[in-house]
């Protein structure tokens, strides 16, 4: 499935390919709630490197790279500097990977039949966790990749 996305402002537009488009999957961390949490959580998609195409604004596009316990990571969090819109997630140690902010995705995307509610051990005080009978939660990491949980629900979706 391709997927087009851009920032709040409209600087940056881009597109890119995915098998796994169902944001089902919210993290807690304090740097997804802090970067790009509107409800306390972030939601990230899974989408193949390669088929990134920025259509636009590529000068607007600014990368965060967080501190966690004294170290910077090595994942590199994409932004638009104008609007501060969380665009993309990108790690060098799965370089084929992508993880575009279901946020910034212009293109409907499919509901999910449950939510996965992870990094729950740093989610705010203020943050009620409003996970449904099907959701699974997690302390830290979910027990599935993001291409696990969609084989599982039927994903990629052939009908």
């Amino acid at each position: 499935m391709k997927l087009e996305g851009s920032c709040r402002c409209g600087a940056v537009r881009f597109t890119v390919t995915t098998d796994e488009p169902v944001p089902y999957m919210r993290c807690y961390c304090t740097v997804c709630r802090k970067t790009a949490g509107g409800g306390g959580y972030a939601i990230n998609l899974g989408g193949e490197a390669d088929t990134l195409e920025i259509l636009s604004g590529e000068k607007s596009i600014q990368i965060y790279r967080a501190v966690i316990n004294g170290e910077k990571s090595q994942c590199e969090r994409r932004f638009c500097k104008h609007c501060g819109s969380a665009l993309w997630a990108w790690d060098p140690r799965w370089p084929e990977l992508v993880h575009p902010f279901a946020s910034a995705i212009d293109t409907p995307l499919p509901r999910p039949p449950a939510s996965t509610h992870i990094m729950l051990d740093f989610a705010a005080p203020w943050v009620k966790i409003e996970a449904g009978p099907e959701d699974e939660q997690f302390s830290r990491y979910p027990d599935k990749s993001l291409a696990e949980w969609h084989r599982a629900h039927g994903w990629p979706n052939d009908k």
